[in-house]
């Protein structure tokens, strides 16, 4: 493991580069109530030598107050740190845990189980490029398995693990494991495509978390810990489409004018040709700079400040893509939203939308459906409640760059922010741009809905009732 190295000892300016250049790994555990997804992130502190002897003290201590597991020490300690959380036995926010082996640097999202939940557990998937999702032996796929898989799925994680939990309650067998297996197969047809790796375990004992259990010779895969050592996740990133959401504008003296970022996507050179967003001005990339010197070339998550040869009006919340790029730019989008407010939200109030840097008035226009994610049935509804995912349709007050949350997760998602409490009410995935080339006036543009026009037919029909002797233009003058 990472602290082991004999690096330490002998060069520890070589340790600190070996450790600064290795891959980080996102990853979240997620399932139902008690499927043990803080045990297991305890498990695995402890079991790759992460956790300090007066922690490891601490946590035996609490475990004779509010431990669950009877003799043996609580590991779940080390995660649930919430008094209420401690008391309950449960997860409420999400919590964040940070350890490192030899191969990766890893940042664990440990979310909540309970249905009342899942907006912390949307928040805390968002930026993951893998999912751990525990199910229970005893009980199999559950209606929060189901709920979490498909919100893993909606956030573009490609990389699942299932991991099938407290295998010792059952005797470590086989039968059952293939089972539930062949359940999770069966409803993972109706997500997104994804790479899933399941894994029989203990959370508990430990058996195949990071060393593999002799109760369970018969399983020949992995262990949890070598999936997250070797899964391929560069691949996911999108390393095609360069953009570079302006954060800030650097002029610390006359000589120097720089535009600061983090490379959402894609790759840029010293002297490749842009463009930046809307203003639509081209340019070269003069250099590259970072704290610690100039760069040829800068890549998908690198913080960089940009200059360029020519001197462009360019402000926070301006997007930076390549000359060619090939790109849409709407202000009228189609989107799936996860609402995460205790007020409902109600289609035409006005709202903050934030796209990486940039922020743009707006409002919701409709809700085309809600999805059950219970069942993955669509419902036909006015507004959304708390934790309810829907397609609706959004109206902006200018155009941004529009990238389909499955191509570019960095620029093709965005929140709603309440206007009055600045409080992030909601996150969605942007499917597509919509046609707004038929606006007829109407704020939303597009196609006049359904019941639209049958309301113009009760009013025309109303009109010439009590109104016989108005012709066509009078009536269209209402």
């Amino acid at each position: 493991m990472s602290h082991q190295s004999e690096l330490i000892e002998t060069d520890i300016d070589a340790y600190l580069a070996q450790h600064e250049h290795k891959e980080l790994l996102r990853f979240l555990t997620c399932g139902s109530v008690d499927d043990g997804k803080s045990t297991l992130i305890g498990r695995l502190l402890h079991d790759t030598k992460m956790i300090y002897e007066d922690q490891l003290a601490a946590v035996a201590s609490d475990s004779g107050k509010h431990g669950t597991t009877g003799e043996k020490i609580d590991l779940a300690l080390l995660v649930d740190g919430l008094q209420a959380e401690r008391e309950q036995g449960i997860t409420i926010d999400v919590a964040y845990r940070y350890f490192s082996t030899a191969k990766r640097k890893f940042i664990i999202a440990d979310t909540p189980g309970h249905e009342q939940y899942t907006r912390n557990m949307a928040t805390g998937a968002s930026t993951c490029d893998l999912a751990v999702i525990l199910i229970d032996a005893r009980y199999g796929v559950q209606t929060q398995t189901r709920r979490h898989s498909y919100i893993a799925s909606l956030l573009g994680i490609k990389h699942v693990v299932i991991a099938i939990n407290k295998m010792d309650l059952v005797d470590f067998s086989e039968a059952r494991y293939e089972e539930i297996k062949a359940s999770y197969k069966e409803m993972a047809k109706q997500l997104n495509p994804a790479k899933h790796y399941f894994v029989p375990m203990s959370a508990l004992d430990g058996d195949n978390v990071v060393n593999r259990g002799d109760r369970c010779e018969w399983f020949k895969g992995q262990t949890l810990m070598e999936i997250l050592e070797t899964a391929e996740i560069a691949a996911d990133k999108n390393t095609v489409d360069f953009r570079f959401p302006v954060q800030y504008v650097n002029r610390p003296h006359l000589d120097f004018r720089g535009f600061c970022g983090t490379v959402a996507s894609g790759l840029i050179h010293k002297g490749d040709s842009i463009k930046v967003i809307p203003s639509q001005k081209t340019s070269k990339v003069k250099s590259i700079v970072t704290h610690d010197g100039e760069l040829e070339r800068a890549f998908v998550g690198q913080a960089v400040t940009l200059t360029l040869e020519d001197e462009i009006d360019i402000s926070r919340g301006d997007m930076i893509v390549k000359s060619d790029a090939e790109l849409e730019l709407s202000d009228c989008l189609s989107s799936h939203l996860v609402w995460m407010a205790e007020t409902p939200m109600s289609p035409g109030k006005q709202y903050l939308f934030k796209f990486a840097s940039k922020v743009v008035p707006g409002i919701v226009t409709a809700v085309d459906y809600r999805i059950d994610v219970n069942t993955f049935e669509h419902s036909k509804v006015d507004d959304m409640q708390l934790n309810d995912i829907a397609v609706v349709n959004v109206q902006l007050e200018q155009k941004v760059v529009v990238d389909a949350y499955n191509n570019n997760r960095a620029t093709g998602a965005f929140i709603i922010i309440d206007r009055l409490t600045n409080i992030t009410v909601g996150a969605g995935m942007v499917s597509h741009g919509l046609d707004t080339s038929t606006d007829s006036g109407q704020l939303g543009g597009g196609k006049v809905p359904a019941e639209f026009s049958e309301f113009e037919k009760d009013l025309n029909a109303l009109v010439r009732k009590h109104f016989p002797h108005w012709d066509a233009k009078d009536i269209s003058k209402l």
